[in-house]
């Protein structure tokens, strides 16, 4: 602003035009005020009102479209502007000695950031972090030279280094040489003498380091560290934890604390003991950490009504804050589910014990008492902490079948006493959520079953049962209670958010609908009922796996944070992870927040807890993303595996990604990827069309599209990388006219634009 003079309204009456900021001054705004500068801002500083709004709107989404700014969380910024909480890497010092980083994770972003001690604060502690290290870090933009901003950072935390090892399986050759067979899909193979091998023999996963090469041959590389050995079971899994540095052996001091830990009492909790609440999981969870029940409303104010109690396991009375038990909970972030094993976030004695709410014995709860009208809206709702008592552990598909009239010895007694009230409440909250159309996409989840030694048995598509949605509804509900319920209190919390689609995504996405005739509004107050309306509009149609898909990509990602944007998927104003703290550090955030907030105990959050809730939702916004690579890779690797003895067959597969340089074809039946480079397509000259997720032949018009269904061969398998390498064994499909003309319609707008460039260049 620097001095502009706000004009009187009288001046705006007679000339408005001439008060409406210029695209040049917006822009300083934004970079005078990163992460904070939103359209509300934006009009408040410059005074802009009325009509003139829509005005604004016009050029901030010009400016967003032109690659000026970005947007997050409906906060505008310039391009390569840093987060003021981020995760560096630190890859270097200047010539005064001090750090220099780069933000983790952002390869469009060039900025470097130099971390030094604050001036005046030489005496302060911060943790000490080296080239290498990857940190959390608070981020400062200073002056602008040379046109870009100068960054600075102070160190928060230092957090595990990203392995600089190379990580592989060792594998000894016919003639009784060595090979390192690495584990990532880009890594080559690697020579080992014999005197290198440190102690490693053929079959053991093992760090090793590359050492310098003549240029002939295989690079070579020396055995640092023996991880594992294959011949182990769960060796797949390993390979994973190891490369995405997910810790999955608890230290000494944690385990203690944790065989230590002695039955919460009964001194300050309500005694809830005879309300028959019950679980309801997958028939093979070892641990239970929700508990549910529901009975008619007898309030003649609410006639045909329901009063629904959520009981979450009370973990924040045995992970106090501070401790070896919490530090570690933190530094994983999460549980981790392989198919072959389960990485959790505490210790067994905890998980399986302590907290789980077993069947006829007293645990202590978090409980929540909601009470919804008869078609679902929620009326009121209270917090308790209890001592309670789980009446059955039931599994989904018995619960089901119990509902279905397939009762058994468990489910007969309490049929009508305590499933169909459960069904009768469910029911009611579903007219609720169909009124409040959440995004509703259909893609179904895989699982993969193994056989005793590891392997891969089969892969089934679990059925959805409305067993599933009742639980899930009402952990939902309880997770938005528990949001209303701190802010309400004026508590600090650690939201879970979910932003709505870039304006870049939606605009991917009004590309993609145009190739097959329909059309999506303009605009940033997109809704996710304007989504449903598509994927409806394409049920039974060829078209729905692939809208399907698509839609799905263009969702943000969720995250945690603990300043409120609402719930974008799930169509919420405010949604905190409140239901599952035995397996997510933010819940456990939360119920700590709810005792304190409500008074409901002594182990709430301490003083200074709130000042670390952006790192913590750093921290494990980042662990939940790791976990999800790690075991999306542990799947390619076990398929991968699986599959290795079947070179040159064929199998049905579908086209899940586009790519220039390729297709990416998952096997349904298995769950895995597997590349068909573009070179292998055949003898047309193939384009990439972003627009309508093709590669499509510039002869024949003919190609491939995201989701179309193909036969493919497999031709090369390296199972320890996780990576197949198929050939298309179908024929190219014709593009429909709509999904032609506009193909030709992209071609020609970039003949166009070439033409101009040359122009211009001469």
């Amino acid at each position: 602003m620097s001095g502009r003079k706000k004009p009187t309204k009288s001046e705006r009456a007679e000339s408005p035009s001439q008060f409406l900021p210029s695209r040049e001054e917006i822009l300083r705004f934004i970079s005078e005020n990163p992460e904070q500068a939103g359209k509300r801002e934006i009009a408040k500083a410059f005074n802009i009102k009325g009509s003139d709004r829509t005005w604004l709107k016009d050029q901030l989404r010009g400016l967003e479209d032109d690659g000026a700014i970005t947007k997050r969380r409906k906060r505008l910024s310039r391009p390569g502007e840093l987060p003021p909480v981020g995760t560096l890497v630190i890859f270097g010092r200047d010539a005064h000695g001090h750090l220099l980083a780069r933000q983790d994770g952002n390869e469009a972003s060039d900025a470097v950031v130099s971390i030094a001690p604050p001036r005046g604060e030489r005496g302060a502690k911060t943790p000490t972090a080296g080239v290498g290290d990857r940190v959390l870090a608070k981020i400062f933009r200073g002056r602008e030279e040379d046109g870009a901003p100068v960054w600075t950072a102070r160190v928060m935390k230092v957090l595990a280094k990203r392995e600089a090892a190379l990580l592989g399986i060792l594998r000894q050759t016919a003639d009784g040489s060595f090979r390192l067979d690495p584990t990532q899909k880009r890594q080559s193979e690697m020579a080992i003498d014999a005197e290198d091998l440190g102690g490693a023999v053929a079959g053991d996963l093992v760090e090793a380091e590359s050492l310098r090469s003549s240029g002939y041959g295989l690079p070579r590389a020396r055995v640092t560290a023996v991880v594992g050995s294959l011949a182990n079971e769960k060796a797949v899994s390993l390979i994973a934890l190891h490369e995405h540095g997910i810790p999955y052996r608890f230290p000494q001091e944690v385990l203690d604390e944790a065989n230590e830990a002695r039955p919460a009492s009964l001194a300050n909790r309500e005694d809830w003991r005879t309300l028959p609440l019950v679980t309801i999981d997958p028939a093979d969870a070892k641990d239970h950490d929700d508990a549910v029940h529901a009975e008619p409303d007898p309030d003649e104010a609410n006639p045909g009504g329901h009063i629904v109690t959520v009981a979450i396991a009370d973990v924040a009375a045995y992970v106090r804050p501070g401790t070896p038990l919490d530090r570690e909970a933190l530094r994983r972030g999460n549980s981790v589910y392989f198919p072959d094993r389960v990485v959790p976030m505490l210790p067994e004695r905890i998980s399986n014990d302590l907290c789980s709410l077993r069947p006829l014995e007293d645990r202590p709860a978090l409980a929540v008492r909601m009470f919804f009208t008869a078609d679902g809206r929620k009326l009121r709702h209270t917090f308790h902490r209890i001592m309670m008592r789980s009446h059955a552990r039931l599994a989904y598909a018995q619960a089901q079948a119990a509902i279905d009239g397939q009762t058994d010895e468990t489910t007969a007694p309490i049929l009508e006493t305590i499933l169909h009230p459960l069904w009768d409440a469910y029911r009611a909250m579903a007219r609720g959520r169909d009124t409040r159309q959440p995004l509703d996409l259909d893609l179904p989840e895989r699982k993969i079953l193994l056989k005793p030694d590891g392997t891969v048995d089969r892969v089934i598509v679990p059925d959805r049962l409305e067993a599933h949605r009742l639980i899930e509804e009402m952990m939902i509900q309880a997770n938005v209670a528990a949001a209303e319920t701190l802010e309400a209190r004026k508590q600090a919390l650690i939201y879970r958010i979910h932003d709505a689609p870039s304006l870049a995504k939606q605009e991917s996405l009004r590309e993609y609908l145009q190739t097959i005739g329909m059309s999506l509004a303009r605009g940033p107050a997109l809704r996710p009922a304007q989504f449903n309306s598509i994927l409806e509009r394409v049920r039974g149609a060829s078209t729905e796996q692939l809208t399907n898909e698509v839609v799905l990509r263009s969702q943000s990602q969720a995250e945690y944070a603990p300043a409120n944007i609402g719930h974008f998927g799930l169509n919420l104003k405010r949604y905190a992870h409140f239901t599952s703290p035995i397996r997510r550090y933010a819940d456990l955030i939360v119920h700590r927040a709810l005792i304190t907030a409500l008074s409901l105990g002594h182990d709430g959050m301490r003083p200074g807890d709130e000042s670390r809730l952006e790192e913590v939702s750093t921290l494990i916004s980042a662990s939940e993303r790791r976990a999800m690579a790690a075991e999306r890779d542990t799947v390619d690797r076990l398929v991968a595996g699986y599959l290795a003895g079947r070179l040159n067959e064929t199998f049905e597969g579908r086209v899940s990604g586009v790519t220039k340089s390729g297709l990416f074809v998952s096997l349904p039946q298995y769950g895995a990827d597997g590349f068909v480079p573009i070179s292998t397509l055949g003898d047309d000259y193939y384009i990439f069309d972003e627009a309508a997720r093709a590669l499509v032949g510039q002869r024949t018009g003919q190609g491939y599209q995201l989701a179309d269904p193909v036969t493919v061969k497999l031709v090369e398998v390296a199972p320890v990388a996780g990576a197949m390498r198929f050939e298309i064994e179908s024929d190219a499909k014709q593009l429909s006219p709509g999904q032609r003309s506009f193909h030709k319609a992209v071609r020609g707008k970039a003949r166009q634009r070439a033409s101009v460039g040359k122009r211009r260049r001469s």
